[in-house]
């Protein structure tokens, strides 16, 4: 075994590994649950030693002491999706956002608009062939590993091995830092009144076999309490969280009316708890593969019955929907929003979903309407009036699709909230959509 002759070699401390990064340099950081704690520790440890390291990322869970005031002129983050850890450094002109859908972050670094001089990832222990396993983050490390001129990971004894797409060879790995310490865990969303007449309402929209995107958040886990009276349906997604397991464990998620990869769940990463890392650890139902895959609109339109399910800030009466920012401020990003609407709408008998409570209170204030007449200056349209399909509030759903503005408005207005119907009627009258 080749490999293991270079194994011995390789192993190093964080704190040597990072020795490696020099001055403006571009680094990924592998993100979600599966940031490496310990290298980017000594990352910014070294970082005072270092000027204009910029650190490629897009969501994070965790502490982010990169982002932190001191890091000025060391480590600067370009992030491609606003994690609520670095929105204030976002905020306040310390690090950077680049917008694009999470489909083509890969081809950033792959094709050159992006070109990686090092990153920081996680792995699994080597199996006995030298593959490391990606581990619960697979979609954007692959092919962000294949194109760094660097590569410094983390062997952690507590990452799941993951099957599918999601491997990376012992050899590749130019540093290997052992650690072992918990993943990082992120709960699903607490159920809610609110959240679950939203899912209950969704649900009823899922037919028998479909194929569902799942999220994470109150109201995609609520959708999965109102499921156990269907049949065969299956996973295609960005990422999933705990409510899966039920769902297998019950019958209801077999995968096997899925017309493309049936019998196996598709994802790119996972968001959850140490119980969900278990039962995806060499678990052959489970397959992770690149986000330039999952994410392809024109992949995801090969499931039939395809179910998208996503959020909303704001939506008008148009139906242009609002999903990254609050008027000019940045939010979030675009992440598979838009890659997941075509594609179900590309889909044989696909549904893709738009969902959102009817109402917001700003800074705990009083409420104001998510459906409105004209958007908020300077909001950035994720989904456009040409790709929305169905709006769902605790009040109903708006079938959009094929509709002109004027039926697009009564039907959104009807699921607005009532005491905000009245104003939105006169000013739809007012604009000419009634």
């Amino acid at each position: 075994m080749t490999w293991l002759k270079k194994y011995e070699t390789r192993l190093m401390t964080a704190d040597d590994a990072v020795k490696t990064i020099e001055s403006n340099w571009r680094v990924f950081l592998t993100g979600n649950c599966s940031v490496p704690q310990k290298l980017l520790a000594a990352l910014v440890k070294r970082a005072k030693k270092l000027e204009n390291v910029e650190i490629v990322q897009v969501l994070t869970i965790g502490p982010a002491p990169h982002v932190n005031p001191e890091m000025e002129g060391h480590i600067r983050v370009n992030t491609l999706f606003i994690s609520h850890n670095i929105r204030k450094a976002v905020h306040e002109g310390r690090a950077d956002f680049t917008p694009t859908f999470l489909s083509e972050v890969p081809l950033l670094f792959r094709d050159g608009h992006l070109p990686l001089d090092a990153i920081l990832l996680q792995v699994s222990p080597p199996d006995e062939h030298g593959f490391c396993s990606l581990g619960i983050e697979a979609g954007l490390v692959k092919s962000a590993a294949q194109g760094a001129s660097v590569v410094i990971a983390e062997i952690n004894e507590q990452m799941p091995r993951t099957l599918g797409d999601s491997f990376i060879h012992f050899s590749k790995i130019d540093y290997a830092v052992p650690v072992n310490y918990p993943l990082a865990e992120l709960s699903m969303g607490k159920a809610t009144d609110l959240s679950m007449k939203i899912g209950r309402t969704i649900a009823d929209l899922i037919e028998d076999g479909s194929t569902m995107q799942m999220g994470i958040g109150a109201v995609p886990d609520a959708v999965l309490n109102y499921l156990d009276d269907k049949k065969d349906l299956g996973v295609h997604t960005e990422l999933f969280s705990d409510g899966v397991i039920k769902l297998i464990e019950s019958g209801v998620l077999t995968n096997e009316k899925k017309t493309l990869h049936p019998g196996k769940i598709i994802a790119g990463f996972i968001l959850g708890s140490k119980k969900l890392y278990d039962f995806v650890d060499d678990n052959p139902i489970i397959e992770l593969h690149p986000t330039e895959y999952v994410n392809d609109p024109f992949v995801i339109a090969k499931n039939e019955k395809m179910v998208s399910i996503n959020s909303a800030i704001e939506v008008d009466l148009t139906g242009q929907i609002v999903a990254d920012s609050i008027g000019p401020k940045l939010y979030s990003g675009v992440g598979g929003q838009l890659d997941f609407v075509y594609g179900a709408s590309r889909s044989k008998g696909g549904k893709p979903i738009i969902a959102l409570p009817s109402t917001a209170t700003p800074g705990g204030g009083e409420p104001i309407s998510r459906i409105v007449s004209m958007l908020k200056q300077g909001s950035g349209v994720v989904t456009t009036r040409n790709h929305v399909h169905y709006v769902v509030t605790e009040y109903g759903v708006a079938n959009l699709y094929a509709k002109t503005i004027k039926q697009r408005a009564r039907a959104l207005i009807e699921i607005a909230h009532p005491d905000f119907r009245e104003a939105l009627k006169q000013e739809a009258s007012e604009l000419a959509y009634l």
